[in-house]
């Protein structure tokens, strides 16, 4: 049986837009074919349209609602399983979708000591905005954001018929993305495994 720091990482890609129509899912599939692609990742892919969550959350100190573990079930365990994220998300008006930031309030310690790497898109800013909020949101949740991002600008035309980009500098640039969520997932994962996190 191979040893913690063997086993493949286990990314979980968390889709953030679920509005009808969306896009999110084209990004994606071209996103998991580069994971599919290596062998020391695993991607499980946590589409919030499909699993959603309720969006009240319970007062300080209060029980969830009725219904509500079941729906964290669909996705809670997922989270706490990851040795990463990759979260991918559209910009809407300057800033990330409601339905991300209701699935990161319903978490905590999910979050904790795991890198987090963004793939967005949008129109002329690619989605930038809408990452560059998360990086702060996700700090107050003791997670690490890597640097390198990927991000389509004017997402609907970067893609073709099949859902490939025809774009050698992003594709590298991907590349370079899980290289280096890849580094920091190992680090944290090695160091969590002689000293616990403590928030």
């Amino acid at each position: 049986m191979p040893s913690s720091t063997d086993r493949p990482l286990q990314i979980a890609v968390v889709i953030g837009s679920t509005r009808e129509g969306r896009f999110a899912p084209v990004v994606t599939q071209w996103l998991t074919g580069h994971l599919d692609r290596r062998d020391d990742m695993k991607a499980d892919v946590v589409d919030l349209a499909e699993t959603p969550l309720p969006t009240v959350l319970p007062a300080f100190g209060e029980p969830p609602a009725p219904g509500v573990e079941e729906a964290l079930a669909q996705v809670s365990p997922r989270l706490e399983a990851a040795d990463a994220f990759v979260f991918v998300t559209p910009e809407y008006n300057h800033s990330f979708p409601a339905s991300l930031k209701n699935a990161i309030d319903w978490h905590n310690t999910q979050w904790h000591g795991k890198p987090i790497a963004f793939v967005s898109y949008g129109g002329l800013s690619g989605g930038l905005r809408a990452v560059e909020q998360l990086r702060v949101v996700m700090a107050e949740l003791n997670a690490t954001t890597i640097r390198n991002t990927v991000s389509f600008h004017n997402a609907w035309g970067r893609f073709g018929a099949d859902g490939t980009v025809d774009d050698p500098a992003v594709n590298k640039a991907a590349d370079a993305l899980l290289d280096q969520l890849a580094w920091w997932a190992h680090a944290l994962r090695d160091a969590k495994s002689v000293r616990p996190y403590a928030a």
